[in-house]
């Protein structure tokens, strides 16, 4: 049972005391279509809101009353991962007249607004986390029923509720700057990466080179996470640290990296300013080639590990911090693609990734290309900073104001 103490003038209700909850739909594989009915399910809720860049379509009867409208709250109440059981997002306008999965369901009040908030806070938070089955990540809708949540009078929670909006706003508005410059990041390196596009004062042809001619491959360590510790003498650099890793490049003097006895990875070179460190095998093609340029590894002890090829370009050959941006060249990621080989996992060896041919600028150029990139992406990680600042605030305002601690009127 939650304990939290809320003030002496407010009351608490549960959620079937204030609305209705409802079951999604149900439908088999034969009644999914390109187009007819969207079927809301929990890839459309992102951070709070809808998203349609994972969409399934139905061609069905669908009951009227499972039938979305404006302001309904769609919740995740099934799912593989525990932690996204329990995220919503308010229905607005534009999604009125979709319906909803069967792992979904609709909360239906005239407080909505407000329960928004209140499904954000640690109080009900607690009460999603105690209802959920030992093996099967769910809730019903009788226990979505029997949450309560703070209720207090009517003009303070639509305070509450405005107070919070406004920093939803602003964090949606980040969002959608942060989505606007990775679009501009991607058209740039489309066109710059390919030679489409050229920087002002550059018009020399590009040559072609083969990767083997103008990179060595220095020998990894293949210790898999179990073998790292905190107080090894060395930093290691795991092929999963890679996947998760947000930019490029790694500074090796700001991003901290785990640790291994060097006892472990005696045969493992090294790295140095300006290595490539890639993923050389992953469950899908998407993660073979991911890499990341490392920065500030000189006079360090850092090896990279299992699953990684490092890249060490020859000298006149490349620009510092271009080669990060080699995984997203269309034509290396197809070559990458057509030497993979595998059935649940795809790798590429050594021998394959020296036989591609790339057609490349000249080093001024590249260096060029490089710094333009570089600047876009260290002002996307500065707004996705922002924005999680701004986040962080939201959450504390939520705890402050649902628990009373803080009053607006």
């Amino acid at each position: 049972m939650d304990t939290c103490i809320f003030p002496s003038d407010w009351s608490t209700r549960t959620l079937g005391e204030i609305g209705q909850c409802l079951i999604g739909l149900t439908y088999e594989p034969e009644n999914v279509r390109s187009d007819g009915i969207l079927v809301l399910r929990s890839s459309n809720i992102e951070d709070g809101n809808l998203r349609f860049t994972d969409n399934v379509f139905v061609s069905m009867d669908v009951p009227e009353r499972i039938i979305v409208r404006e302001n309904d709250l769609l919740i995740c109440v099934r799912n593989g991962s525990r932690s996204l059981i329990g995220k919503c997002a308010l229905v607005d306008r534009r999604s009125a007249g979709m319906t909803f999965g069967a792992f979904m369901s609709i909360f239906r009040s005239p407080d909505n607004g407000f329960v928004f908030y209140c499904f954000q806070s640690d109080h009900l938070k607690r009460q999603i986390h105690g209802h959920l089955g030992a093996t099967i990540n769910q809730i019903t809708n009788g226990s979505l029923s029997s949450f309560q949540i703070p209720y207090p009078r009517k003009q303070e929670r639509d305070a509450i509720t405005e107070t919070l909006a406004d920093v939803g706003g602003l964090l949606a508005a980040l969002g959608a700057l942060i989505a606007k410059k990775r679009a501009i990041r991607q058209a740039a390196m489309q066109q710059l990466l390919t030679g489409k596009t050229r920087l002002p004062g550059f018009n020399g042809e590009w040559e072609t080179k083969r990767i083997g001619d103008i990179c060595t491959f220095p020998p990894t360590a293949n210790n898999p996470r179990s073998d790292l510790d905190l107080s090894g003498d060395m930093e290691y650099i795991h092929y999963g640290d890679i996947h998760v890793h947000p930019r490029p490049v790694l500074d090796c003097t700001h991003d901290a990296l785990p640790h291994i006895e060097g006892n472990r990875v005696g045969h493992a070179a090294k790295l140095m300013d300006g290595d490539l460190v890639m993923v050389d095998a992953s469950e899908d093609m998407v993660g073979v080639g991911k890499s990341i340029e490392v920065r500030g590894a000189t006079g360090r002890s850092i090896v990279a590990g299992l699953h990684t090829i490092v890249c060490r370009g020859g000298p006149g050959h490349w620009a510092m911090g271009f080669k990060a941006y080699l995984q997203f060249i269309p034509a290396f990621k197809s070559a990458l693609a057509r030497a993979a080989t595998g059935i649940s996992v795809y790798a590429v060896s050594k021998r394959q990734l020296a036989d591609v041919d790339l057609s490349l600028p000249p080093v001024l150029e590249q260096e060029a290309i490089a710094t333009v990139l570089l600047d876009m992406d260290a002002e996307i990680e500065a707004l996705e900073l922002r924005r999680d600042k701004v986040r962080a605030v939201k959450q504390g305002m939520m705890e402050q104001l649902l628990t009373g601690r803080v009053r607006l009127v």
